[in-house]
């Protein structure tokens, strides 16, 4: 199996970050550019709204693979929203060879293998910083899995701001999501709300402010930035920002393509792709907190725009309820779906990073 690039680190110095975040790293050295065969690219890009994929992903295939090659690396870029495609769809897309690269969120495709949740479940991270550690100690077992069954390579991890709540009507905290539909958006998080004493609704993205217009749920669940930029805080009152997960979402390369490249250009992609897993996690950092910012109309807010949202601070007993939920229901409900070998390797990675295990007696 091809080793999977380490997943580094941007949750560093702020003058660090801005320089990631802006691309201002140094060119591939130009020998490489010049060893390299004309190679043409086709990406699906992430969903087209998002600032990391305005502000880092489009700009990096489309201007900075081709000047930083001098041009003799092309892209075909499209936005899977754009495309009309469901995020469940990409992974076979990818596997299948309709594209080269394919990035979208991890827990979307988790139908296709529970595993891939692993890093990503509902209540195990309250923050980003935990959310990287276990992303890292988890990236080897969906590289692993990618390969021997998707035809597919993982590239990096990076997240989405916090998933956190909005809602129409008033809340005071967690406590008061029991009798209301909330929308969800993965099956790690309809048993959360579940056991919260709400009512679980699935709902696509772009599909959510009508739904909350007409009144379909009372709260939904998606990311403090994702949320502003989409117009989500035009439609709820209440901010309950207690991260139920990161959204992580991955890049990807379908296997049969890579080996294809001439070495050179898997040499440059390989430390491009580096750089991008920093530039995205740092952009990831900044957008959690100015999402939430932006709602409540604070500043900063340079990436979104400000709304008059209420925010809900979470309590103690919030976070302590959320850890509750995810050691005593959520774990072993992802554990009966992936499976004891899969569990006994998620206590043995994730599972010492965020400091629970699961009960492989009971499965």
């Amino acid at each position: 199996m091809t080793t999977h690039p380490t997943i580094h680190r941007a949750l560093c110095a702020p003058s660090l970050a801005a320089a990631l975040i802006l691309g201002a790293l140094a060119p591939v050295a130009g020998s490489v550019a010049q060893d390299m065969p004309e190679t043409k690219l086709r990406v699906i890009g992430g969903y087209s709204t998002l600032v990391q994929t305005q502000q880092v992903e489009k700009p990096f295939w489309l201007k900075e693979i081709p000047a930083d090659s001098g041009n003799k690396i092309t892209v075909e870029y499209a936005n899977y929203d754009v495309m009309g495609l469901q995020e469940q769809q990409l992974l076979r897309l990818t596997a299948s060879g309709v594209a080269d690269f394919a990035s979208t969120d991890i827990v979307k495709v988790a139908g296709d293998e529970p595993a891939f949740e692993g890093c990503d479940l509902t209540g195990i991270s309250p923050d980003l910083e935990t959310a990287h550690k276990a992303c890292e100690a988890w990236a080897p077992e969906i590289s692993r899995i990618m390969e021997q069954k998707f035809n597919t390579k993982l590239l990096g991890l990076a997240p989405n701001p916090g998933l956190i709540f909005w809602c129409r009507p008033e809340i005071t905290g967690l406590k008061d999501i029991k009798g209301k539909k909330v929308r969800v958006n993965s099956r790690t998080m309809s048993d959360m709300v579940v056991a919260l004493g709400g009512s679980p609704v699935t709902t696509p993205f772009g599909e959510v402010v009508p739904s909350l217009q007409r009144g379909v749920f009372d709260c939904a669940i998606t990311g403090s930035l994702a949320g502003n930029t989409a117009g989500w805080g035009e439609v709820t009152k209440y901010l309950l920002p207690v991260p139920i997960n990161w959204s992580i979402y991955y890049q990807s390369v379908n296997l049969k393509s890579w080996n294809s490249f001439d070495p050179a250009v898997r040499e440059y992609l390989t430390k491009k792709f580096e750089s991008l897993d920093e530039r995205l996690w740092a952009i990831g950092a900044k957008a959690n907190q100015e999402g939430i910012d932006c709602n409540t109309g604070k500043d900063p807010c340079t990436l979104g725009r400000k709304e008059s949202m209420t925010l809900v601070p979470p309590t103690d007993a919030d976070k302590a309820l959320i850890k509750k939920i995810a050691q005593e229901v959520v774990l072993p409900q992802w554990a009966q779906r992936c499976g004891k070998e899969c569990a006994g390797r998620w206590n043995e990675t994730v599972g010492k990073v965020v400091g629970m295990q699961i009960d492989l007696s009971k499965l």
